[in-house]
């Protein structure tokens, strides 16, 4: 018989958001108590040293272009999407020098803006595309809340727009934001001492750039462990 009640929760959709998951759970059912351990095996590396107690805010965008198709040897009678969005995608990278805070519980200890996918425009060579899509992967050391973060791209979008002629629009693919567990929390020191005694190491905090279902756990009060 265990010392402590153990529940074990299966959810399939964190790579998704958790809308049917973890959020599902915490909206409709009453699992978790303030002084319970929660440990959720989603990080770690080969010594067992690290604990992960923080997570960047994450933003994943899709990034809308729209301007004026035309025959690729008569650029000025249309509004180039590509190149707007290209620029777009340049400028929205190079926040990573704006927001240029360093935190070294992260790996890398910085925020990054980085375009990512990329959907087809035109079929052949010679159109300038009228139309373009392209999605944005940011990753948000906590001290930024991602509400700056939506206002600078929208200010950089409404330029590049205007020096463009074209109209650019987002959709939020995926948003996460969360507060950090205390180093000093329960489940910290309860984890420390059994990876201290299991694996003879010494564990230490770390924070993540990638979401977890840590994040609406902490979210809603709760002090969760990633390891």
């Amino acid at each position: 018989t265990p010392l402590y009640t153990v529940k074990l929760l299966f959810v399939a959709d964190e790579e998704v958001g958790s809308a049917y998951g973890i959020h599902y759970l915490l909206a409709n059912h009453e699992l978790f108590r303030k002084d319970d351990l929660i440990v959720i095996p989603d990080s770690g590396d080969p010594t067992g040293a690290p604990i992960e107690v923080a997570e960047k805010n994450l933003l994943w965008l899709k990034v809308m272009t729209k301007g004026k198709q035309t025959h690729g040897s008569r650029p000025d009678q249309g509004a180039n999407a590509h190149l707007a969005a290209c620029d777009l995608a340049l400028a929205l990278n190079a926040l990573e020098s704006f927001f240029d805070r360093r935190d070294p519980l992260f790996e890398p200890d910085r925020s990054t803006f980085q375009p990512t996918k990329k959907e087809a425009n035109v079929p052949n060579v010679n159109t300038i595309p009228g139309e373009d899509v392209f999605y944005m992967d940011c990753r948000v050391l906590p001290c930024y809340p991602l509400d700056l973060v939506r206002t600078e791209a929208l200010r950089i979008a409404t330029e590049i727009g205007k020096k463009h002629g074209v109209e650019i629009s987002f959709e939020e693919v995926q948003t996460a934001e969360s507060c950090a567990t205390p180093h000093d929390a329960p489940v910290v020191k309860a984890l420390t001492r059994a990876i201290q005694s299991v694996y003879g190491v010494n564990p230490y905090p770390v924070g993540v750039g990638g979401g977890t279902v840590a994040a609406p756990l902490r979210n809603a009060g709760f002090h969760a462990v990633v390891w």
